[in-house]
């Protein structure tokens, strides 16, 4: 029976090298199989040919790249349908994001891809080179098979709604204009860019907890601690995702001489992508956030939050030290991206030249609880030919709750003399506006939240290098909204947004 066929990847490895033992030739493929099609067919009867047996392997779903919505059926459900294919003989789930362990895992004589991949530029992720090298050291041979090729894809695009249906008209009002192949060219030419952050490095402190109650006395919130971990937030966490796009950026940053800060910045960055200002009359910001154990499947529980944090002005002789540091280079950078947490950089004489000076000014001046109704966008630049803010920012901006969030976001973009604008609003939508007064509006591309905590930056970080690349209007914020929707998957900042699974799925999501 076909459930039989299903073995679990824990017990896997033990019948396969069993099965190679008693001298079977062993032939795998790997892959999402989302829906299965004609091309999947011949793929896998050419591939059963080369050998005795044919080992499919599938990417569970929690790992699987390809953007919101996918894969659009389950795991039982895609086993299930490879299992009931007379030409395979074994099926098993892998727990990874790529086939190397899965190529470990069968070690079989013959690993079949694709032929779209004997060239190794079609694959946006550049696994395919770590795949070859996995079957090289099991003693494998790779083959290209699949006479017939058709998109899983762009079939489930067409023919399914794998997306809520506000997302998918706006993807393919997108895909009018932008194929998925021009889609990636755009995004890979922003490696020509030259990128110079200025902003505030922040260190985003995750202490999980297991809340045990209230203390019998005091009724305290008492807990046991579990772990804890030290991100790279604020500017720091914006330099790592620009790094993913283009090797040619700097951040300008002020921090302190604390003696653990000279590990953390090597833990994140290179010596030469810094360019910082240290004084022991500054206090690197560290935000230390207390949660609860991350529970699969729900946003992560948070309690409250400590601040590091300096609670008076920033001394004058450091903000000169800062302005010098950016007047040395500004000129040579295409995009300068300012990063503006309110923290003490950022003071008058900074902001004021570097509006003066950037080629390309990107702004994102946001609120926080230690700024809130001071660090407020128009009142502090004069000059954006991008900027993004949220909701909160947009209300304290305009100094009224009830609004027009299309016509204010119209009002600002005129009175910063912006090209681009942008205004999230969480789970509602994103606005974005361009030199022409057009609006697109795009729902959110992910409802399943792990942590908003880093998500605008993320958007700010990659839509901006769409607006110093001049590309349109949907297209930069399709690019914004991808990078925000990975974000929101990851807890706080403890990884970048990386540009594979940017291009992987919206390379998808343009797939019709």
């Amino acid at each position: 029976m076909a459930h039989t066929k299903i073995i679990p990847y824990e017990t896997a490895a033990k019948r396969f090298a069993e099965l190679r033992a008693e001298g079977k030739t062993l032939v795998h493929c790997h892959g999402t199989f989302d829906m299965i099609h004609p091309g999947h067919i011949v793929h896998f009867e050419e591939a059963k040919a080369l050998g005795d047996l044919l080992i499919v392997t599938v990417t569970a779903e929690r790992f699987v790249n390809k953007g919101p919505g996918r894969p659009y059926f389950n795991d039982a459900l895609r086993a299930r349908w490879l299992a009931a294919l007379a030409c395979v003989d074994y099926v098993v789930i892998i727990p990874f994001a790529d086939a190397v362990q899965a190529i470990e895992c069968v070690r079989a004589h013959v690993y079949c891809k694709g032929r779209e991949y004997e060239n190794s530029e079609n694959d946006v992720t550049g696994n395919i080179h770590g795949d070859i090298e996995a079957v090289k050291r099991v003693g494998g041979q790779i083959r290209y098979v699949g006479s017939i090729v058709f998109s899983s894809t762009k079939l489930l695009n067409q023919q399914f709604d794998p997306y809520p249906a506000e997302v998918k008209a706006f993807c393919q009002d997108v895909a009018r204009d932008c194929s998925p192949d021009k889609f990636r060219g755009m995004v890979e030419d922003f490696r020509k860019l030259r990128v110079l952050i200025v902003g505030d490095i922040i260190f985003d402190k995750y202490t999980v907890l297991e809340v045990q109650g209230l203390t019998s006395k005091n009724r305290i919130l008492s807990g046991r601690y579990v772990s804890e971990e030290m991100q790279a937030g604020g500017a720091l966490a914006v330099l790592r995702h620009v790094r993913e796009f283009t090797p040619h950026v700097r951040l300008v940053s002020l921090v302190g001489e604390e003696p653990w800060l000279e590990d953390a910045l090597a833990q994140f960055g290179k010596p030469a992508e810094y360019d910082l200002i240290r004084s022991k009359d500054f206090t690197t910001v560290v935000k230390q956030r207390f949660v609860e154990p991350r529970v699969e499947g729900k946003e992560l529980s948070k309690l409250f939050s400590v601040n590091y944090i300096n609670k008076g002005s920033t001394k004058e002789e450091l903000q000169f030290q800062v302005l010098e540091r950016i007047a040395d280079q500004i000129e040579d950078y295409d995009l300068v991206l300012v990063m503006d947490f309110g923290h003490g950089m950022l003071e008058d004489m900074v902001r004021v030249y570097v509006q003066q000076r950037a080629k390309f000014l990107a702004v994102n001046c946001q609120t926080n609880s230690n700024n809130h109704g001071f660090n407020i966008l128009t009142r502090r630049y004069q000059r954006a030919d991008a900027f993004t803010l949220d909701q909160t920012e947009m209300n304290l901006a305009v100094g009224r709750r009830e609004i027009d969030y299309g016509r204010e976001l119209t009002n600002l973009a005129t009175e910063l003399g912006s090209r681009y604008a942008w205004l999230t609003r969480g789970a509602t939508e994103t606005l974005g506006r361009n030199g022409r007064k057009d609006i697109c509006k795009c729902a959110p591309f992910e409802r399943s939240v792990v942590d908003t905590l880093g998500a605008g930056d993320a958007f700010c970080a990659a839509a901006s290098l769409a607006a110093a690349s001049g590309l349109p209007l949907k297209v930069a914020t399709f690019m914004g909204q991808l990078a925000g929707a990975q974000a929101v998957k990851i807890v706080g900042n403890s990884e970048p947004i990386r540009k594979s699974k940017l291009l992987k799925a919206g390379m998808a999501m343009l797939a019709f």
